[in-house]
């Protein structure tokens, strides 16, 4: 079975021995998400801080990270969440939740006195974030932060109801900046349609959902079709939405918090820096539009989830990368079999998860390849992917070795590395490779100055055999062997990779 909420998951964790209640006191300051990076960083159970001092009037509870997958098999916990049998391998995960994301299912709608979120009401003078215990997660970070949550809101223009998922920085009470940038679904809502209108735009936040709620914020749902009927199909069950108290919007009805309000027109306030995915700082800080909440609803002492994005480089070790690899990588591999393309699966480096994919094709045409690379580079949601790498079928993306040896045997550097569209691809402007004025703004959304996108051609092409001619020279499998032997790779471990290749 599917769990429902937040604290169905946990309780689903905890029953598999993956969740670390933490009775004693741990501050929001620092502490959580330092002892929730060492659990990311070991693979250890995903914690649960249980007593948080000063949290707020609401005596709030913080959960770090608790999409993180193990390092081996990422997909697992969130496989569990959706009512699927351990032990699946990455392909026969993809292909399930391809399976139900070709089947969406429409929410419900129950009433307010039905829905969790709605056990503590706050609203006019009585609200007050701080109320709330948002975790200071990095050294550095230009504020305290809500940083796992869906965002809602609507098209002016159509029925269309957007779920997405960009951090706030909470500024007081009553006010925190959002990350909007433009090129993204909704930031392109508020700059090209209500700002340009000198109209709020209705927004609800909705932290701590359940898993197919947040799963689907993440994922490339394209613009106009509802993410909660995706959700719904993950699921497969209609997602419980309740009316918003100020606003007409529907959240989910089994959230732990629900903060209600409008992003106002013309208004700006400083965001950043923030130790972002790639490892690093971002800043400096800049101007992003202004929060202003209205009401606050949530669960008797609810759970703030938060990830610590800046981990280090090289590793998928926090949620938004989990899910990057379980919701991202099969959404992707759904909507390139959509546009026509013969696509076995597209699937993130587990190891930098936003910046680079692998994909496996069964058409190895040049031009062919030079038609989907350039299809990938100019979609919305792969503004921030700089580079792929083009692998045959009989290769798994998901896994690191097989693609690195395919690119070792396969690609020729003076034939198969490509450099793409110099002058004229977007770039979202969280790299740390570029200059702050090289970045631009908000508004422009992607960088001022384009940057180059590259891919590599890790095919065998139509005439290369199975299996490379070298590999029947005993001598140099020897030698080969020994080398990874020096490496601290048993015989054993390589005995079996190549009986399973």
């Amino acid at each position: 079975m599917t769990v429902d909420s937040l604290r169905e998951y946990l309780s689903l964790l905890e029953s598999r021995g993956e969740l670390n209640r933490i009775s004693r006191d741990v501050s929001w300051n620092l502490q959580a998400s330092a002892v929730t990076m060492r659990a990311d960083q070991t693979d250890d159970a995903v914690p649960a801080f249980e007593s948080v001092p000063n949290s707020g009037a609401c005596e709030a509870r913080l959960i770090g990270d608790p999409f993180r997958g193990s390092r081996r098999r990422p997909w697992d916990r969130i496989a569990g969440a959706l009512g699927l049998p351990r032990g699946l391998t990455g392909g026969e995960y993809y292909e399930v939740v391809i399976d139900r994301l070709k089947s969406p299912v429409p929410p419900t709608v129950v009433d307010r006195e039905a829905a969790p979120c709605k056990e503590v009401v706050a609203k006019g003078e009585q609200v007050n974030l701080f109320d709330l215990p948002w975790p200071y997660i990095h050294a550095g970070d230009g504020g305290r932060y809500s940083n796992l949550h869906t965002i809602v809101t609507s098209d002016p223009d159509s029925e269309w109801i957007d779920w997405s998922y960009h951090r706030a920085m909470i500024h007081s009470g009553t006010k925190a900046s959002v990350l909007f940038l433009a090129g993204e679904q909704t930031p392109n809502l508020y700059y090209y349609k209500y700002e340009r209108r000198d109209e709020p735009m209705p927004i609800a936040i909705a932290v701590g959902t359940e898993p197919a709620v947040s799963l689907s914020s993440v994922m490339w749902i394209p613009t106009g079709r509802d993410e909660a009927d995706f959700a719904g199909g993950l699921k497969r069950a209609p997602v419980e939405l309740v009316p918003c108290e100020t606003n007409d919007l529907l959240v989910p009805a089994t959230a732990e918090i629900v903060i209600e309000g409008s992003v106002l027109p013309g208004r700006r306030l400083d965001e950043g820096p923030f130790g972002d995915y790639f490892g690093y700082m971002h800043g400096p800080r800049r101007s992003m539009p202004v929060l202003q909440v209205d009401a606050i609803t949530h669960r008797e002492r609810p759970y703030v989830p938060f990830c610590v994005e800046g981990v280090g480089v090289g590793h998928t070790l926090n949620s938004s990368t989990t899910m990057e690899v379980a919701c991202v990588g099969p959404d992707a591999t759904l909507g390139l079999r959509t546009a026509g393309f013969d696509v076995e699966r597209c699937a993130p480096w587990r190891f930098t998860p936003r910046t680079v994919y692998t994909v496996s094709t069964e058409v190895s045409r040049p031009g062919y390849l030079h038609n989907l690379a350039n299809f990938i580079f100019t979609t919305w949601g792969m503004l921030h992917i700089d580079f792929f790498v083009f692998v045959d079928t009989d290769v798994d993306p998901l896994d690191q070795r097989a693609v690195l040896e395919a690119i070792a045997v396969n690609a020729d550097p003076n034939e198969d590395f490509h450099q793409f569209g110099v002058e004229t691809m977007p770039k979202v402007p969280l790299n740390i490779y570029q200059t702050p004025e090289e970045k631009g703004d908000a508004e422009t959304g992607t960088s001022k100055t384009k940057t180059a996108k590259a891919y590599i051609d890790a095919t065998r092409g139509d005439d290369a055999p199975a299996r490379p001619d070298y590999l029947t020279d005993s001598e140099l499998v020897r030698k080969a062997r020994e080398t990874l032997a020096r490496a601290g790779l048993p015989l054993d471990v390589q005995s079996r990779s190549e009986a399973a290749s």
